[in-house]
This record gives structure tokens, C-alpha cells and sequence, in this order.
């Protein structure tokens, strides 16, 4: 079961030199679809959080907590804010600002609940690479984000695109993404 509180308060923050210590993750997915030749493609998609002051699309970060793990806080962070739960995957970026110093991480989606604890203040959208690209709205959302999308493809800057059932065949045990 699980629980539909937030964890609320500073009181176990943890700092590193007055920066307050920040875990967050892009949740994602690839989504199959049908081609018009009858070959199969995989999208990859992301999924953003409404943010509370505001209209802005975030991925999923909050604090990371003494009686925590960072990764324990990753999981937290997406659970509370997304509803979402998965496999965390290697570290994508470290940020660093004048009052905080966040950890990123991938989050491969396995299981999106229907009641989470901020459904009521915040919503969630899956979204394509293209379109999580026009709504960062901070240079660390950025920096995660094309580290993802290197992870798939030989170019950071580019988006996805569907492989051929051509390409399939060449490449059988491929991601079967490619960069445009």
C-alpha cells in the first residue's frame, strides 16, 4: 500500500556547505507503434509535473532527507509528486546553485498509479523529447535531459526518430531508436 502523504517540512533536510541537497529523476518510457511498412518503432517519452507556484512543467525533485538514501529520495520524489514507480538508473547530471546542489537521475517507468500523494495540487503529462526540450525551464533540466537522450542516441541534440523494419533487421538486438 501506498501511503498518500508527503513528507512535509525542512526538519530533516540534509545541507552541504548552506546548499540544500536536491533528488530528482526524469521519468520515461518508449512507447511502441505501428509503421505504415509494417515495422514497429519506439518512442521515447518523458513525463513532467505541473509545478506548485505556478503554470511550468517540471520533472519530479525535492529534498534529499537524513534517514534516506539518494536514491531512496529519488524514489520518494517520483512517488509524491508523479505517482510514478521504477527502475533508477546511473546518475545523469549533478547541478549546483547559490542555495541548493541537486542529483538527476533516469527513472524507467514500471508501474503509474491512479491515487499518488500530490494528485490534488499537481498534474503530469507525458511528453516527447522535442516537446520536454521547449518546456525546460532551467539550464539543469536541460543538461539532464540531453544526458538521457545520449544515452539513446549517438547525438545529445537530436530526438528520436522510428528505426525501419530495414534497420531492424541490421541491428536486431538495438534499442530500436536512432537519432534523426
Amino acid at each position: 500500500m501506498v501511503s498518500l502523504m508527503s513528507r512535509t517540512g525542512r526538519h530533516l533536510q540534509r545541507y552541504d556547505n548552506g546548499r540544500r541537497l536536491i533528488a530528482g529523476c526524469i521519468p520515461y518510457r518508449f512507447t511502441t507503434e505501428k509503421l505504415s511498412d509494417n515495422g514497429e518503432g519506439k518512442t521515447l517519452e518523458v513525463l513532467m509535473i505541473s509545478s506548485q507556484k505556478g503554470c511550468s512543467l517540471l520533472f519530479p525533485k525535492g529534498g534529499w532527507e537524513k534517514d534516506e538514501s539518494l536514491k531512496d529520495a529519488v524514489r520518494r520524489e517520483a512517488l509524491e509528486e508523479a505517482g510514478v514507480q521504477g527502475k533508477i538508473e546511473k546518475r545523469l547530471a549533478r547541478w549546483t546553485s547559490k542555495s541548493k546542489r541537486g542529483y538527476m537521475f533516469p527513472l524507467r517507468v514500471t508501474e503509474q498509479l491512479d491515487h499518488w500523494p500530490e494528485k490534488h495540487i499537481r498534474e503530469r503529462m507525458w511528453v516527447s523529447v522535442a516537446e520536454a526540450r521547449e518546456m525546460c525551464k532551467y539550464p539543469w533540466m536541460m543538461k539532464a535531459l540531453d544526458q538521457l537522450v545520449s544515452r539513446y542516441t549517438s547525438d545529445p541534440g537530436q530526438t528520436m526518430r522510428r528505426i525501419s523494419p530495414h534497420e531492424k533487421e541490421e541491428h536486431p538486438d538495438s534499442l530500436q531508436i536512432a537519432p534523426h
